[in-house]
């Protein structure tokens, strides 16, 4: 599997209609699921939970949970869904995950994540990764700026042993975002935004872990950027700008893989076939054009194109015919 640019897991954006959607703008590009909690795959809508289409591969389960045999099971479910890898996220700091300890905070447990990766990797034939932080602090608001400003000796040294622990345990591929979570101090979106990023310490650590496969996340915006992070690690992982400018994937696929870019009207009629299949299943149109907003992104004619879809959509007999209107809309703008 091709793995030099996939599009982050992200809680509420990630789901099956906003895969497929940015799966029309590369066919190489490696896209996660939103984190699934393993337990909510064990004991409930195991195969709501799980479902996607198949012109989303390839495509990665990301899984969040601290229990072995939880874990185990639901990756063994993903991998009978289909799913090309099983990812578990050891790098959300919010307090919804942090308060069932897992995500960030299970990097202070690098024995218990080893347990975990283990039980996955010998539940299934497909990789086990590991999605994590360079490292995780604790602070109250008024002590972040202190404890996110420097990184010594000893934060690199627990996260080397934590990528050794889970390396060991049979992770194929470490993903790194490359800042620190505060754990307590920070909202998910301060997480994003305030612990600096430190791409010299992924740097650093690929230098430890020569065999394994690195992929670094965090604050990469543009195809050359990438091009150029290529050329020191294995892989690119694009978060929120994959989202809000998602023609970057274009260009990426361009760039990496020589194809043509795609026209935005293409994209447009791909989700209105797609849309008009969903809503016959009962879907409604909202849920899965609020994630077409970006199509025009940095182009003349975004507003236009943006409106017509947010309040078209809000309509109470909204149907695909919204999707061709939003092409002259954006157009019109542009003449």
């Amino acid at each position: 599997m091709d793995r030099r640019v996939a599009v982050a897991p992200m809680m509420d954006w990630t789901d099956r209609h906003c895969r497929y959607f940015l799966r029309g703008f590369s066919s190489k590009v490696l896209l996660y699921t939103e984190m699934i909690n393993a337990r909510a795959i064990v004991r409930g809508e195991r195969a709501r939970l799980l479902a996607f289409d198949p012109e989303e591969h390839p495509l990665a389960l990301q899984l969040g949970g601290n229990d072995p045999r939880e874990l185990a099971a639901a990756a063994r479910a993903g991998e009978q869904a289909g799913y090309d890898e099983i990812n578990l996220n050891c790098g959300c700091p919010s307090e919804r995950v942090a308060s069932g300890a897992f995500g960030a905070c299970l990097m202070l447990e690098p024995g218990r994540v080893a347990e975990c990766v283990a039980a996955m990797r010998a539940a299934v034939r497909v990789a086990v990764t590991v999605k994590m932080r360079i490292g995780v602090v604790s602070a109250p608001a008024r002590a972040v700026s202190g404890a996110v400003a420097g990184f010594d000796e000893r934060d690199f040294e627990a996260l080397r042993e934590f990528v050794a622990a889970v390396r060991a345990a049979g992770c194929a591929v470490a993903i790194v975002h490359a800042r620190q979570a505060v754990l307590g101090g920070l909202s998910p979106r301060e997480n994003r935004e305030i612990p600096p990023l430190r791409y010299e310490v992924v740097q650093r650590l690929k230098g430890s872990f020569p065999g394994l496969p690195l992929i670094v996340n965090g604050g990469l915006r543009t195809a050359d950027s990438v091009i150029a992070a290529l050329t020191w690690c294995d892989g690119v992982m694009l978060g929120r700008e994959a989202y809000h400018r998602p023609f970057v994937l274009a260009e990426l696929q361009q760039a990496l893989w020589g194809t043509a870019l795609p026209a935005r009207a293409e994209m447009i009629e791909r989700m209105q076939r797609y849309a008009t299949r969903e809503l016959a299943r009962g879907e409604r149109l909202a849920p899965i054009v609020r994630h077409m907003l970006g199509l025009y992104a940095g182009e003349p004619g975004a507003r236009e194109y943006r409106r017509t879809l947010s309040e078209g959509a809000r309509a109470a007999q909204a149907d695909v015919g919204l999707l061709r209107r939003a092409i002259p809309a954006a157009a019109d703008a542009r003449a």
